[in-house]
């Protein structure tokens, strides 16, 4: 269930129905030959379609997260670390004010793990809401499966190469690239970070067969449709807003 194909009414009867809800968060930052926007396309769909069966309503991505590393390849959007807590605040107390007490963020992008830490202070002030923070590509059975098929998955290379975040007019290079100086990469200021990725890929395959990518894929659903079928901790009146 979509929020923006919902009206107030219904999202106020969904909430009255289920405590539980969605808010995916994505990015929009280079991705060497794939969508600037990977992140988000893959928070919100891996969370549409895992909430679609049990009737859940999903908020839209937020597209937008930190990414300062890539600042210097253009369509990479990033938002200061103060930024982000504030918006992520504002959207979460807004969908707690709309009645919804069991709320799953479904994170797509590993720069927005703050959010994590900022869930946790928000149900310490709160008291009436359950909050979990998923990073849907490694949890557990999901990462060992893509482990499984290549131990190599990592920024932009075939781990983020979904039929569904690819460009049809930008096909991924053949052979292999050489996997590039994490280390060295995490220490340097964005204008360096460009010349050491070039293309922005981190290394190895560009793209493996989709059936590998739809194994991952189905666990991702299946873990986040657990994540939110429970369990949940309970929630009561708690602090004033």
């Amino acid at each position: 269930m979509k929020i923006s194909e919902m009206n107030w009414q219904e999202a106020e009867a969904a909430a009255a129905r289920d405590p539980r809800c969605i808010f995916p968060i994505g990015s929009t930052e280079q991705h060497a030959q794939l969508s600037l926007c990977t992140d988000a396309i893959l928070a919100e769909k891996v969370s549409l379609e895992a909430a679609e069966p049990l009737g859940i309503p999903v908020f839209p991505v937020m597209p937008y997260g930190l990414a300062p590393y890539f600042a210097a390849y253009p369509g990479t959007v990033t938002l200061k670390v103060e930024t982000l807590m504030a918006v992520a605040r504002d959207v979460l107390a807004s969908i707690r004010r709309s009645g919804f007490r069991q709320i799953l963020i479904v994170n797509g992008h590993g720069g927005n793990n703050p959010v994590g830490a900022l869930a946790q202070e928000l149900m310490a002030d709160w008291g009436d809401v359950s909050i979990k923070f998923h990073n849907w590509w490694n949890a557990p059975r999901t990462w060992a499966i893509g482990q499984g098929i290549d131990t190599t998955g990592l920024h932009a290379n075939w781990m983020e190469n979904f039929p569904w975040t690819r460009l049809p007019h930008a096909p991924a290079p053949e052979g292999e690239k050489p996997m590039v100086d994490l280390g060295l990469m995490k220490s340097a200021p964005p204008a360096v970070v460009r010349d050491l990725l070039g293309d922005g890929s981190f290394g190895s395959k560009w793209q493996r067969p989709d059936a590998d990518m739809q194994a991952i894929w189905d666990a991702g659903v299946a873990e986040v449709r657990e994540a939110l079928e429970g369990p949940w901790a309970p929630t009561g009146t708690g602090a004033a807003s």
